[in-house]
């Protein structure tokens, strides 16, 4: 074996890649995310439980793996740039601290798991500096995905689908009549209850939606386009498989229906419309496999980006600002509940 070979040490993954002037950001960052993540315990055991058990948010489990795969993507730019604290974001940090304690105060999951994930946002923009959180932009976005969102939508969404297959029905010879939730037809009454209001369908689709418009599209117009697709499509495909479900039990009957829509409607259906959403926008992409998602010598070269850049703090003193806006956050969570407000 060549000596150079023999002496050179072996590194592999992404500690090996990291240049040296990332190595003790890096490190700070992974302190702060794990103070973060002990102070908001509970709130990621919570969501963590919904991803799980609530069929609403399983496809959340591959949120992690897609951020992962979405900074490794960037790593080659990110590796060019200098990590440096920038204390400007620490409002960020103070504004995830503010929604968490009030959503913690109030009981109001959404608010307080929405402020554990801004934390951790806030905590990579404060530590790694503006450019460093240009180039993650999307990324640190992305991670609002983490929070089950969705119930708040089941109403609407219930009475859009409901009014649509009746006007479905009634276009297809078959008498119907709403009641509410409700659609009374001649084999039997249907309802359109939580679990057929289609936000399962509908927050996958856009979750999937966001990343495909930025990994395929360059166009701010096409994006919102394509964006506008995965809200409206979801919603109608829904319609269309709740008048589904109806039409087929007046000729099969009822148990036939009701087995066959689950079946379809969770194996098959929701895969046909992602493959024909994609399809129809697949001659629309304007972004080449092999295109560079960011150009990261613009961003070495914003004026704008390099005068917020000399906005800058030392990285411990940062990582001891977040955790000290973090402990503030506890003490007026637990002066409230000691003042006999709910917790």
């Amino acid at each position: 074996m060549p000596p150079e070979l023999a002496l050179r040490p072996s590194r592999s993954g992404w500690a090996g890649e990291a240049p040296r002037a990332w190595r003790t950001p890096l490190l700070q960052l992974a302190l702060a995310w794990a103070g973060l993540l002990v102070l908001t315990v509970r709130d990621w055991t919570e969501m963590v439980g919904q991803w799980w058990n609530a069929s609403t948010y399983n496809h959340i489990l591959l949120i992690p793996l897609v951020l992962a795969w979405l900074v490794r993507l960037r790593w080659p730019e990110l590796r060019r740039l200098r990590p440096q604290a920038w204390w400007p974001a620490l409002a960020w940090v103070v504004a995830g601290v503010l929604a968490w304690s009030a959503g913690s105060v109030a009981q109001v999951n959404l608010v307080s798991e929405l402020g554990a994930v801004m934390l951790l946002q806030g905590a990579v923009a404060t530590i790694l500096g503006p450019r460093i959180a240009a180039v993650l932009l999307f990324p640190l976005a992305y991670m609002v995905f983490l929070v089950p969102l969705g119930d708040e939508i089941m109403p609407p969404l219930q009475a859009v689908t409901a009014h649509m297959a009746v006007a479905l029905t009634h276009a297809s010879g078959v008498p119907a009549t709403l009641s509410g939730v409700f659609i009374d037809t001649p084999v039997g009454r249907f309802e359109v209850a939580q679990a057929c209001s289609g936000v399962k369908f509908l927050m996958a689709m856009i979750a999937l939606g966001a990343l495909v418009a930025n990994a395929c599209f360059g166009s701010l117009a096409r994006r919102t386009i394509f964006m506008t697709a995965c809200v409206i499509f979801p919603v109608l495909a829904n319609g269309v498989r709740a008048w589904g479900t109806i039409y087929l039990a007046q000729s099969r009957g009822v148990a036939f229906a009701a087995g066959f829509d689950h079946i379809v409607y969770g194996w098959i259906f929701f895969a046909i419309v992602i493959a024909t959403l994609l399809g129809a926008a697949w001659p629309f992409f304007d972004r080449a496999a092999d295109d560079h998602l960011l150009d990261v010598r613009s961003i070495e070269r914003s004026p704008r980006l390099g005068r917020w850049a000399g906005l800058a703090i030392d990285g411990w003193g940062a990582l001891a600002a977040i955790l000290g806006a973090a402990a503030c956050g506890l003490f007026i969570e637990g002066l409230l509940a000691a003042a006999g407000v709910p917790s």
